[in-house]
């Protein structure tokens, strides 16, 4: 019988993801997955946080010591509080806008600093990041862990299986061009950034200037093979600038 507790897996040394339980958003199932990377001063790097369970804290008790609580979008906070609330040592961090949706939906969540376009010192040595600008609607802060060269974006690509989709959803899914094995950017985020093509495409090319070998997505599958390749695939074949790799 499986266990109700979400289960570490690790990617390389020192990241691990957690996949927590499906959330209905905008009456559509979305998987919910934390990116979890353990500082070289051993301080854990919580990346989207799930829920908070008893025996998930345990583990991460067990890995070190939780120290960041991070918002990488707009719509990935709702947990936060709750980690902070039993984690009060920890620095809960916001991404650009998450602290007016989450007033508008009634959260109470207290944001301490927030993250910029240079990775904070706190984690500079082993992490780099970027901000993901040139959207109408959809601002993202993206991270790429050093040592094991593995990229973590968000919502930027999406890559669900259509069987653990409701039947009325996959044709939507499958026109926001979001199922697996081939899932991209969804349509509407690749449309809000019409007018912001080059700020995406400049973010792309750092992207690319990473060299990553895993992207790590928080709904559906991790891009493993060929990770460069997928990723320009993903943002729909943008075409990155010219110095890129």
């Amino acid at each position: 019988m499986a266990s109700e507790a979400p289960l570490l897996t690790p990617l390389a040394e020192d990241i691990w993801i957690v996949d927590g339980p499906t959330i209905d958003f905008y009456r559509i199932p979305f998987p919910t997955r934390m990116t979890v990377i353990r500082l070289a001063n051993g301080e854990l790097f919580l990346h989207s946080p799930i829920n908070w369970t008893p025996e998930l804290a345990a583990a991460l008790d067990k890995l070190g010591t939780i120290r960041h609580l991070v918002s990488p979008n707009w719509i990935h906070y709702a947990y936060i509080g709750d980690w902070a609330a039993r984690y009060p040592e920890a620095t809960s961090w916001a991404s650009p806008g998450v602290r007016a949706r989450a007033e508008s939906r009634n959260v109470k969540i207290t944001f301490d600093r927030d993250l910029a376009e240079a990775p904070a010192p706190e984690w500079a040595e082993d992490l780099d990041q970027l901000i993901v600008e040139g959207s109408k609607v959809h601002t993202e802060v993206v991270f790429f862990h050093k040592k094991s060269c593995t990229l973590v974006l968000t919502d930027l690509i999406e890559n669900m299986h259509a069987k653990d989709l409701p039947l009325w959803v996959r044709p939507f899914a499958w026109v926001a061009g979001i199922l697996a094995p081939h899932g991209k950017m969804p349509l509407d985020i690749w449309m809000s950034f019409t007018g912001g093509r080059d700020k995406l495409r400049n973010a792309l090319t750092r992207m690319l200037d990473w060299h990553p070998k895993i992207v790590v997505l928080a709904h559906g599958d991790i891009l493993r093979e060929n990770a460069p390749q997928r990723l320009r695939e993903g943002f729909r074949r943008l075409k990155p600038c010219a110095h890129s790799h």
